[in-house]
């Protein structure tokens, strides 16, 4: 009886393991575009935290001091997307039950 129940478990636990690959593998392919000031600077980051993208509007190009603070707003609301994106595609694969920290995520 002990054997099926451990069987059970080294089962579960497998499949858990395929389903954690298969959202990481997901998790890299995911985009976010983080803007600030109403669009005026927009990044876009991959879920690997990569920029793939930035676009900035030339109205916001003669405050340089201005301009790296939109630029940092925009990427900290990219980031931060592709981390709630990313939380939820793990907590999906591992049926929400949470993992000690630091194995979250591939990275």
């Amino acid at each position: 009886m002990f054997k099926g129940g451990m069987a059970g478990m080294m089962k579960k636990a497998q499949q858990m393991q395929d389903n954690m690959q298969k959202a990481q593998e997901e998790i890299k392919t995911l985009t976010a575009t983080g803007k600030a000031a109403g669009g005026a600077v927009e990044i876009t980051i991959n879920g690997e935290h990569l920029a793939t993208n930035i676009k900035i509007d030339e109205m916001v190009m003669d405050d340089k001091d201005m301009l790296e603070d939109l630029i940092l707003t925009a990427m900290n609301d990219a980031t931060a997307q592709i981390s709630n994106a990313s939380e939820a595609k793990m907590k999906g694969a591992t049926g929400g039950m949470n993992l000690p920290g630091g194995m979250n995520l591939p990275f």
